[in-house]
Formats: C-alpha cells, sequence, structure tokens
C-alpha cells in the first residue's frame, strides 16, 4: 500500500518515459485540466471508425461538458492517463470507479496513426497500478465486438478475463492483481520493445554528425572520420552551419535541410546548443542520439540538471539518449560497419559485446579487446549512462545472433531487480562477464542513491543470476578470451602441462585453489628438442590427456624455449583443443603479453576456436576457475521459483492496509507481538506463543494456558536473547518455580533498568539461527540467514539472496554461512531438520517479495531441531511502501 492521492494530487511516479514497441519512446502521465484543448484535437484527429469503437456513436467534436468530465479527475476513484508525444496526446487511458468501490470500469482511446505501437497495453499497466494504489481490485469494460485491436488489449495482458455478450456489445471483467502469467507478458513486451530500441541506435540506417569538424583533433572530425572509414553501409551526413564541404562531401547547415530520413544523430557540438539540437532531431523524427559532449553530470548540480533536462527532452520527442559524455559506439557486422565512436578504427569482428558506464574505462575496454585479439560484435560507451544501460543492451544481446558473450562494466545499477531479471536469464545462454565498484548506487542524477542492502548483498545476486564478476578490466578480458573462444568445460577436472616441474606444482596447486581438481600434471614437455620433434610430442601428449573422459580442460604452463614460437605452439594447442571439444588456455611465463604476437588460430581459420593466452599462469587459471563455476551454474537444475503452500497474499495485502489507514510518509510501525504473529500465520509461519505480564500471579495463568514447561525471559530487544545476562531462564516445570524465578530475574535485571518480562512456551531443543529480511530502496527484498550469536554478531558470518528464490537457490541460501556445517552433523550433533529451515526461508521469501509494507522482518533466535523449526522471537515492521525499482508496471528510468 502507498500514500493515496489527496483529491486533485497525484504521485510523482505516476509520470513515466517509456518505451513503445516499435522502440520509440513517449511520456506516460496522468491528465490535467489544462490539457482540455490538447483532447480536444486528439479527438479532432480521429477517424469516424475510431470515434465510434470509443463512444458507441460518432460525435465530431467532444462538448465543453464532456471535455470537463473528461480533463478534471480526482486521482482516486476517477483517474485518466494520457500518454504524449514531442506534446501532443497520442492516446489516453481512464477508470472510473463503479458502486462496488472494489470495481472500476475502464477505457482506452489510442490515436490511429499510432495504433498498433502497444500504447494501450501500457496504458492499462499503469491504470491498474494506480487502481491497485486506490483500492480498486477489479476493471471491467464495454468493447464493441468489431473492436478486435481493443479487445486483444485485454485479452493478451496476462489476466483471467471473463466476457460475455449482451446488446450487441462484448462485456469484460478481470481482476487486476499481478500474475505470475501478467508479469510474464509484461516482461516480455518490455524485452522486445526495449530491445528494438537498441537495435535500432546500434544498426541505424543513416548518419549524421551534429557538430562535425574539418579542424584535425577535435570531437566532431574524429567521429566523422570514424564512421566513413569505418566503412558505414548507409548514408553519412555532415552537419556544421559553418563549413560547405566536410571529409569530401557536401556538409549541411542544419538537420532539416538533410535531403533523407536521418536514423541516429551522433552530437558533438558544446553544452549550450545541445537543447537546439535535440529539438531539431524530435522534429526531424530521428530516433536515438549519442552525445559526446561533456559537461553534464560531470559538472555539479548544474550539469544534472542540464542532463536531466537533456534526458526529458529526447525522450518526450521518442528518441533514446546514449551519453552525455559517451565514447560512442560500434557494430562490427558487415551489413553495418558503423564506428560511430572514437577509437581510430572498426573493432576485430567477433562474437564479444561490451558495454561501459564509463567513456574513461570504455577506452581501456576496447583497448584490452585490441590487445588481446578478442573479437567484438557491438559496443556501446554509455558515459553518465543518463538513459540507455547496461539492462538496455542485455535486452538486445539476448536476441542478437551475433553476440555468444557479454562484458559489462558498471560504475552503478539503476535497477537491480530488473538487472538481476534480465541477467539470469540472459546467463541461460550467454555468458555475462561484470567488472563492477563495490558501490552500489544510481548514476549521478537519480532519485535514490545508495543502498541500505550489506555489500554482499550485490554478489550474492549476481551468484544467483550467473554472473561471472570480476574486479577490473584485464580479469573481465581474462575471462572474455576463454567464453568468446573456447567451449565450456563440462566439469572441473583440469590436466596441467609444463616444461618445468616447479611451475607446474604451482600451477596445480593454484588450481586446486580455484575449486578445480587437478587430474594429471604432465611436467616433462620437452620444448628444445627443435621444432620436428617437440611439437608432434606436444599434439600428441596433448591429446591422449584430453580424451580422459576425467579431463575437462587442459592448462598450458610454458618457461620460453629456445627455436620454438608462441605463435607454433599456440597453433597446435588450438589444433587440440577444436578437435576434443574442450578448452585449453596457455600462459606463456617471460612474455610480456603473448596475445600480441599469436592469433591462435588452426591453419590461420578465422572461423575456428582461439587459443586464450596470458602472460602468467595465475591469471590463466584464474579465468578458467571463474568459467568453471559459470558452467557448474549452467548445468544445475535451477528448479522453480518457489511458491510455498498455505499462503494468503490477499489476506496480508488487506491486513497491510487495515494496519496502515491512517500512517502517512515514511513512518515506520512496529507490530505488537499478536499482531505480528497473525500477518505471519497468513504465510504459514508460525511464532511460538508467549505472553507478557506484570505480576507473578499473571504468569503462573498464563503458563497454564500456553501449558508447562515454559521460559522466562525478558523483552528487551539486547537481552531476550542473553542467558549469561540473566536476559533468559529455561526449562521451568511448575507455579512455585515460575513465581520464585520471575522474583530472582526481576532482582538481576534492576541494573538495566527492569525492563518487562513474559512466558513462552518451551520450544524443542536446536542450534539458534537467525532470518532477516528488509526492503531496500534499490534492491528491494534481501533476505538474510546466519547461525544466531558469535557467527552473525563478530563475524558477519551471513548469507544474503535476493528474491524470487528457486527451489535450489533456497537449498543454496541455507547452507552458504560459513557456520552452516553445524546444521549437519558436526562434532557429531545431530543433523537438523534443514527441510523446515528451507520452508521457512521459502515463506519468508514470498512474504517480502509480494508485501514491500513490510520493511523488516527478523526471527531471533530460530531454534533448528531434528524434528522442525521453531520461531521464538519475530520483529515486524512496517510502512507505506515506496515504488520498487522493478515494478508491475513498465517506465524507463529517469
Amino acid at each position: 500500500m502507498v500514500d493515496q492521492p489527496a483529491d486533485g494530487v497525484y504521485p510523482e511516479y505516476w509520470e513515466a518515459d517509456v518505451v513503445l514497441r516499435d522502440g520509440g519512446t513517449a511520456h506516460l502521465r496522468p491528465i490535467h485540466p489544462s490539457d482540455a484543448d490538447a483532447v480536444q484535437a486528439f479527438h479532432g484527429g480521429q477517424s469516424q471508425k475510431s470515434i465510434y469503437m470509443r463512444f458507441f456513436a460518432f460525435k465530431s467534436k467532444l462538448s465543453a461538458k464532456e471535455l470537463k468530465r473528461f480533463t478534471e479527475v480526482d486521482y482516486k476513484d476517477r483517474v485518466a492517463l494520457v500518454i504524449t508525444i514531442g506534446g501532443d496526446i497520442i492516446g489516453i487511458g481512464r477508470y472510473d470507479r463503479l458502486d462496488d468501490p472494489e470495481e472500476a470500469e475502464v477505457a482506452f482511446n489510442i490515436a490511429d496513426a499510432h495504433q498498433g505501437r502497444g500504447i494501450g497495453s501500457i496504458l492499462l499497466e499503469h491504470l491498474a497500478a494506480a487502481a491497485r494504489e486506490n483500492g480498486i481490485r477489479k476493471f471491467s469494460a464495454e468493447v464493441l465486438p468489431e473492436n478486435r485491436k481493443m479487445l486483444m488489449v485485454f485479452s493478451d495482458a496476462g489476466y483471467d478475463v471473463k466476457r460475455h455478450f449482451d446488446d450487441g456489445v462484448v462485456s469484460l471483467e478481470f481482476n487486476i492483481d499481478p500474475t505470475d502469467k501478467s508479469r510474464a507478458v509484461m516482461e516480455s513486451r518490455e524485452h522486445r520493445a526495449e530491445a528494438r530500441s537498441i537495435q535500432e541506435l546500434l544498426a541505424p540506417s543513416s548518419v549524421a554528425v551534429i557538430g562535425a569538424s574539418r579542424k584535425w583533433g577535435t570531437v566532431g572530425y574524429q567521429l566523422l572520420e570514424h564512421i566513413i572509414e569505418g566503412g558505414f553501409t548507409g548514408p553519412v551526413y555532415a552537419i556544421n552551419p559553418e563549413a560547405f564541404e566536410l571529409a569530401g562531401m557536401l556538409s549541411f547547415a542544419r538537420l532539416s535541410e538533410v535531403p533523407g530520413p536521418v536514423n541516429l544523430a551522433i552530437i558533438a557540438v558544446p553544452y549550450a546548443e545541445v537543447p537546439k539540437v535535440v529539438e531539431e532531431c524530435g522534429a526531424a523524427g530521428v530516433k536515438g542520439i549519442v552525445v559526446a559532449t561533456a559537461g553534464y553530470a560531470d559538472d555539479g548540480e548544474r550539469g544534472l540538471a542540464r542532463q536531466r533536462e537533456l534526458v526529458r527532452q529526447a525522450r518526450a520527442n521518442g528518441m533514446r539518449v546514449i551519453g552525455p559524455a559517451s565514447l560512442g559506439i560500434m557494430n562490427t557486422n558487415p551489413a553495418v560497419s558503423l564506428n560511430a565512436s572514437m577509437a581510430p578504427s572498426l573493432g576485430r569482428r567477433g562474437g564479444l559485446g561490451l558495454f561501459s558506464q564509463s567513456a574513461a574505462i570504455g577506452v581501456s575496454l576496447y583497448a584490452a579487446s585490441s590487445r588481446r585479439r578478442v573479437g567484438i560484435s557491438t559496443f556501446l560507451s554509455a558515459g553518465n549512462r543518463a538513459d540507455v544501460s547496461g539492462n538496455d543492451m542485455m535486452q538486445f544481446w539476448e536476441d542478437d545472433a551475433d553476440t555468444t558473450a557479454v562484458g559489462l562494466y558498471l560504475e552503478s545499477i539503476g535497477n537491480p531487480r530488473k538487472f538481476s531479471r534480465l541477467a539470469r536469464r540472459l546467463a541461460r545462454t550467454k555468458p555475462v562477464i561484470v567488472a563492477k565498484s563495490d558501490a552500489l548506487g544510481l548514476p549521478p542524477g537519480h532519485a535514490v542513491q545508495t543502498t541500505q542492502a550489506p555489500p554482499e548483498a550485490l554478489d550474492a545476486m549476481m551468484r544467483q543470476a550467473g554472473i561471472i564478476r570480476v574486479e577490473t578490466i584485464e580479469q573481465l578480458m581474462d575471462v572474455a578470451q576463454i567464453v568468446s573462444r573456447q567451449p565450456l568445460p563440462k566439469g572441473p577436472g583440469v590436466a596441467v602441462f609444463s616444461n618445468s616441474r616447479a611451475l607446474g606444482k604451482v600451477v596445480a596447486d593454484s588450481a586446486a585453489a580455484q575449486g578445480l581438481g587437478v587430474e594429471r600434471i604432465v611436467a616433462d614437455v620437452d620444448l628444445d628438442a627443435g621444432m620436428s620433434v617437440a611439437l608432434p610430442a606436444l599434439r600428441h601428449s596433448l591429446q591422449e590427456v584430453l580424451t580422459a573422459d576425467s579431463v575437462h580442460a587442459v592448462v598450458v604452463a610454458l618457461l620460453p624455449a629456445h627455436g620454438l614460437t608462441v605463435e607454433k605452439i599456440a597453433g597446435v594447442l588450438a589444433e587440440c583443443s577444436v578437435a576434443a571439444g574442450k578448452p585449453v588456455v596457455a600462459a606463456f611465463s617471460g612474455i610480456l603479453d603473448p596475445s600480441i604476437y599469436v592469433e591462435g588460430m588452426v591453419g590461420g581459420d578465422t572461423g575456428a576456436a582461439a587459443v586464450p593466452c596470458y602472460s602468467n599462469p595465475g591469471a590463466a587459471v584464474s579465468a578458467l576457475g571463474a568459467v568453471v563455476r559459470y558452467a557448474q551454474w549452467l548445468d544445475r537444475d535451477q528448479g522453480l521459483f518457489v511458491e510455498p503452500e498455505g499462503c494468503d497474499p490477499d489476506g496480508t495485502r488487506d491486513e497491510l492496509e487495515h494496519l496502515l489507514s491512517g500512517v502517512g510518509g515514511e513512518q515506520l510501525v512496529r507490530l505488537a507481538p499478536d499482531t505480528a504473529a497473525a500477518l505471519l500465520a497468513r504465510y504459514g509461519i508460525r511464532v511460538v506463543p508467549s505472553v507478557g505480564f506484570e505480576t507473578a500471579e499473571e504468569a503462573v495463568a498464563a503458563a497454564n494456558r500456553l501449558g508447562w514447561p515454559v521460559a522466562l525471559k525478558t523483552t528487551d530487544p539486547a537481552l531476550r536473547h542473553r542467558l549469561d545476562l540473566g536476559g533468559v531462564r529455561l526449562d521451568i516445570q511448575d507455579a512455585d518455580s515460575l513465581r520464585r524465578n520471575v522474583l530472582e530475574m526481576r532482582k538481576s535485571l534492576q541494573r538495566y533498568g527492569s525492563p518487562s518480562l513474559e512466558v513462552q512456551t518451551m520450544a524443542p531443543v536446536g542450534q539458534a539461527c537467525t532470518f532477516r529480511a528488509i526492503e531496500d530502496p534499490l534492491l528491494g527484498p534481501v533476505i538474510s540467514f546466519g547461525l544466531a550469536g558469535d557467527a552473525v554478531n563478530l563475524l558477519d558470518d551471513w548469507a544474503h539472496r535476493v528474491p524470487p528464490l528457486s527451489g535450489t537457490d533456497v537449498r543454496d541460501f541455507i547452507r552458504a554461512p560459513r557456520a552452516s556445517r553445524k546444521l549437519f552433523g558436526y562434532q557429531g550433533l545431530p543433523p537438523v531438520d534443514a527441510a523446515a529451515l528451507e520452508d521457512l526461508a521459502a515463506r519468508l521469501t514470498r512474504l517480502k517479495d509480494n508485501h514491500p509494507e513490510i520493511v523488516l522482518v527478523d526471527f531471533n533466535p530460530v531454534l533448528a531441531g531434528p524434528d522442525g523449526a521453531s520461531i521464538l522471537a519475530a520483529d515486524v515492521r512496517i510502512a507505506n511502501a515506496a515504488q520498487r525499482t522493478d515494478s508491475a508496471r513498465r517506465a524507463m528510468r529517469s
């Protein structure tokens, strides 16, 4: 639940920039009384057929009374949203609450010229989200049977739509709470739209360089030169009002003079001129812009304001923005051959897609790929990453046949929940390598800057998603050399080849430290016998070892040898790798960068696999270890997302709405123990009952109701678990013993301010564990688990996960803390009921994932025994929920 809008006021987040089905952008916002003229103009531009479909009758003009009703709404019982491009309304959606306060009638009207762009579906998503916030649970609509497009909007949305035909009209009704199907439909539409928008940028039909210059060394000069020299297959236009000719071709003073359509505009003008240029691009129908200009988020608050306005202006006119401060973009597909970047030449063609959030790091990333001879498919430098992000690129790469692996350098993750969802899906088909700083936040200028979750939560999220996490650009390329050139290993078994016994042992130890199983060490490789002898011997030995089923990869670590070149050795290694279908990596110690000297191609065939070459064996083994772990993740049965039985999300939602009624803003409410227990019970989570008391006789009466034996404890959060500090007394068998213990405990706790006491049913003995769940501003729900006491308090031995979790995720979650060995028969103790802990974790995960209003849940302790798990104390805090970064409506981050 969120704060309901007051009459005439709506939440700011109801406004959103959206990506349409064809990749264009538009702005969605609630309607305003000042829109009356725009609504009349919209109506006047509709065909007679469209007007009839909407109103069941033709009316050439809306009356003043109709305009007033359509544009003046209270944003609670009556809500209307419009989608605009360039300020013109292209779609209207509205709902009106009916006599049943949980039902509203919904209607849409889409401009004729913009039908088929998915506008109706976007309006429905946003209307449904607004309606749910206002307590509406069901939509109904009346549609003429010949209005097939609108019928499809409802039927394809993923809701369970009931329909009946009466008096020439199709009546529809459906529950608007999100379902797995409706979420899947939304995500599929979002994927197609965002992938299409990036496709338009990376494979444009035509390009214009605005700010092109004849002055050597300037950004405008280099961008134009690189596009032309890169062999771009479409028309290229130079825009400069002060030049008649540039780069041997006619220059145009402004974009409006260009004789043909312009798909992509590269902007390299001073920032003061950018707004006018963006306006011209919008008027010319440009699909996207690459802004090389700096002076935005890198220029303090003034620059941030300019950057926000740049994005707002571009999106409102249907355009995506790469940058500002972008190094540019590249596409090596011969059908495109686009080098609209500061890189001096079009990159080597290959299967690696690259994304960099930083222009400076983008230079290093491109240089590293060139130096390593790693071919790329596409490259995008996002600069300040004001709009186009790594999430957008992952949407594109998933469908891009030219891309077989991806690498991203990220300084921030603007939408971590969406990032996790997209990366998990992409990693099932293509390796995803991410280099990222430890700090999690948004790019400058975004609304929320930091996370409250532990830093380890981000790493856990990436592991869940199958991401190969690295620390540096060089490590990213170390891994990319393998995944872009070699087959994935089928297991962890490796063989080590070396011409030095000592070096072979060091490499084997390093492989074992990476979790690899060293199956063979071949340390008698003789490279001094001459080329005619050494190479055939190496080939024979390598082929023999690669045939072993237990060997899944080979590491070849060699010291320099007289008469044999790196190229010749790499050729043999590549030949054996291709024949066996297993990865082979090579480390040539003593050579600064062997990839400079070797292509590693079999017979010079650029279609064959290349051998990844490294200057030190440590880098080779570390990269191979990362790839093996990814391959193991890929081969695992990920399981289905957990859906425990006996959960009541609808009842929980209603209960939270009741508990939060009258609670304003971000005010935090700590639930009383009985209220918290009742709320948790809706998800099948049972808390061992406890009863507070004032007198010893009240304690005895409570114990009689609960059943003997009982525990006596203080309610003080810092003491209630501390047996050593006198905050807990266990296994009290009768009334006299309870009276005595009450008296003694109160006396001993006087030094702590005499906190109140409670009695609780004794739970079966077990290992004390703790669960915690929070609502993070960026990550959304974060679930944590550890063994209570010193393990978490002193050693910070927590496991963290970001929902949703699969069955495999839940199982790994309970086993992730280092101290979790104590749960499985440690030092002769009986193993605990791990299934009970997994069930509790699954229920807590669903509770937090479904209800962002629950800000904090803390179970401490949870006693895990051989036959179940008992929650002895539950702290639950709730508040009006903020919008999660990955919500049930499509919206671009701003």
